[in-house]
């Protein structure tokens, strides 16, 4: 059975039969069927259905955001911002959809040249539960909009979130199939994508995970995209707005509960200034209220299991072990559910467990460095490249050290955000390829090259 648990109270919420291998078979027939139909469709006929998911969407969203809230403990208000920027990626693929999709003319040797994108299949998606809607639809309106399909394999812990998806797609009246969720384990997964019918896989989770799927699709020579950890620097340089800064960097941490691969983790700040970060940084953590996710005071929800707040906790104490000085936080909260205390930790050094591991909650750490140099070396010290935020106030220095920090995404004065219109992806070990943007469509499709003759002489 996948259960649905509520992280804020421990109660059992539902639970649901796993997908016998019948089922899986039926399900994959069906969502193969409706693609191919779903591909002879011009992309002009297509966008109504993806305005038609983001007016669902809208008309759903305050039952839709309880489930998001119910299943892994964000506060409410976060969730209903979460369903309104799904309808707006779904506004912005049926909007855009057909000028990323048009012909490339290319002047060749040809009479005519051109570069022409087709849908490549039935996508399965793999997706977390941190952002359970979000990182669906990320996915979906770029895949659906394109011709493919979409097969889902949602986190286990929210069930419930999957099947409201499908069911919004239902609702809007896209083809039977075409957006399907599969009940399955992780177990599953590699069988899915070994299956025929499949044709590529998009991916969002850890690295250990990711490596396993890229494994599994490299074998069966399938296409990949994978959103993996993150470890984001949050660089504050001398001369930077500290008030605005600390304000930023506060929600850049904390948002979620802190339980996002493109929070800013951790703060890497220069000695002159840090005093003044640290102090307004902690002000503004102190003033954070930890409740229940559905009461409108609360700014921090729980955490989404107990595990994975024991496993933050752990690596909090180690730290603490290994010098870093505890400011404010640093133990989980007594009672019912998975709540942490919103926890800064200073004077951190890049050997420290907070700074070497990803920090999946409500935990900031706090790295004193002497120089910008100190600070890029520092910024670019872990395996991973998934986004970072530096805060300036000279742009010209600022838009040269853009191009030295390893990342996928770089935000000037501002957090780390995705947006529908902007290409999103990491590097080193936070994976590869891109979501949204014109390049997180033609990440699923078959860049076709059309050459008509006869050659010109």
């Amino acid at each position: 059975m996948i259960s649905s648990i509520n992280p804020a109270t421990d109660q059992l919420l539902a639970e649901f039969a796993v997908h016998t291998e019948q089922q899986i078979d039926r399900q994959l027939a069906q969502a193969a069927k409706a693609q191919k139909s779903w591909a002879q469709l011009d992309v002009q006929a297509r966008r109504p259905f993806l305005s038609e998911v983001a007016a669902t969407l809208r008309q759903q969203k305050e039952a839709l955001a309880r489930i998001i809230t119910l299943e892994m403990g964000k506060p409410l208000s976060e969730a209903l911002g979460e369903v309104e920027k799904c309808a707006w990626n779904f506004d912005f693929y049926a909007e855009q959809g057909p000028v990323f999709l048009a012909d490339q003319v290319v002047a060749s040797a040809a009479t005519d040249s051109r570069i022409v994108y087709d849908p490549l299949g039935l996508v399965l998606a793999v997706m977390p539960w941190n952002y359970p809607f979000w990182q669906v639809m990320r996915a979906a309106a770029p895949v659906l909009i394109g011709g493919n399909g979409l097969v889902l394999k949602h986190a286990s812990n929210v069930p419930q979130c999957a099947m409201a998806l499908e069911q919004v797609f239902k609702d809007a009246g896209l083809p039977e199939g075409l957006f399907c969720t599969m009940m399955v384990g992780a177990s599953a997964v590699p069988r899915l994508i070994q299956d025929d019918r499949i044709a590529a896989v998009t991916f969002t989770g850890s690295t250990p995970v990711g490596r396993s799927i890229a494994s599994v699709a490299g074998q069966a020579l399938k296409k990949q995209v994978l959103e993996l950890g993150g470890s984001d620097p949050f660089i504050v340089l001398a001369d930077a707005d500290i008030e605005a800064a600390a304000a930023v960097g506060v929600k850049a941490r904390f948002q979620n509960t802190g339980q996002s691969c493109i929070s800013s983790k951790r703060f890497i700040v220069e000695e002159s200034v840090a005093g003044r970060f640290v102090d307004a940084f902690v002000a503004i953590t102190q003033k954070l209220v930890v409740g229940d996710p559905f009461a409108p005071a609360s700014t921090i929800g729980s955490m989404a299991r107990r595990n994975l707040r024991d496993e933050l906790h752990a690596q909090v104490v180690a730290s603490v072990g290994e010098g870093a000085k505890l400011l404010t936080g640093g133990n989980p909260m007594e009672g019912p559910g998975a709540f942490y205390q919103p926890t800064v930790l200073d004077h951190v050094s890049p050997a420290m467990t907070v700074a070497r591991e990803e920090t999946f909650g409500p935990a900031a750490a706090i790295i004193r460095v002497k120089s910008v140099d100190e600070a890029i070396t520092v910024a670019n010290g872990t395996p991973f490249g998934l986004g970072a935020s530096l805060w300036t106030r000279d742009m010209d220095r600022a838009r040269l050290l853009t191009h030295q920090i390893d990342c996928g995404a770089v935000f000037v004065n501002g957090m780390v955000a995705s947006d529908p219109r902007l290409p999103f992806g990491g590097t080193k070990q936070s994976g590869y390829g891109r979501e949204l943007g014109y390049l997180g469509l033609h990440e699923f499709t078959n860049i076709k090259t059309v050459w008509t003759g006869p050659a010109k002489t």
